[in-house]
């Protein structure tokens, strides 16, 4: 995956050790940290379009975020769509887990999946929910789950 920063700056070196640069930096500033892992999607013709988002919130002193985006062309119903999405944000959430709980950062994984029963994406809640909680991870759904249904969602 490719990353970047919000201004469009290329992360030219593995996410993993720019998060850990990150993390000793925004410490040293005297910040405490959660991240908050999301994705979403949107289909353009035959294209499914993803952004996958790493938000850094300082408590009480806003956050920043690194983006990735990608594309495939693919039919996918609703449901896989979304689990799907949940499966990127989970992907990075384990590739990052070691390192956050060697800084003690809390991670949370967001789902752009509606608690509503009368929306589309809900469809993928139980096997989303499922699918994060049993990985260990802290499930956030809409509309709490801001790093997907509102960072990601902007990035794509």
């Amino acid at each position: 995956m490719k990353w970047r920063t919000f201004n469009g700056n290329r992360i030219d070196i593995p996410i993993k050790s720019k998060v850990e640069e990150t993390i000793i930096r925004e410490t040293n500033l005297g910040y405490k940290l959660k991240v908050c892992i999301g994705s979403d999607s949107l289909v353009r013709g035959e294209d499914i379009e993803f952004a996958t988002v790493i938000v850094f919130l300082r408590e009480h002193r806003g956050g920043f975020m690194y983006i990735s985006n990608d594309r495939i062309t693919q039919t996918m119903s609703v449901k896989e769509r979304m689990i799907a999405e949940v499966a990127k944000s989970v992907e990075i959430a384990y590739h990052l887990c070691d390192l956050l709980d060697k800084y003690d950062v809390d991670l949370e994984v967001h789902a752009d999946i509606n608690t509503n029963p009368g929306f589309k994406s809900n469809v993928a809640l139980r096997e989303a929910m499922g699918y994060i909680l049993g990985m260990g991870f802290v499930f956030k759904a809409k509309p709490d789950a801001f790093a997907s249904s509102y960072c990601a969602d902007k990035m794509i």
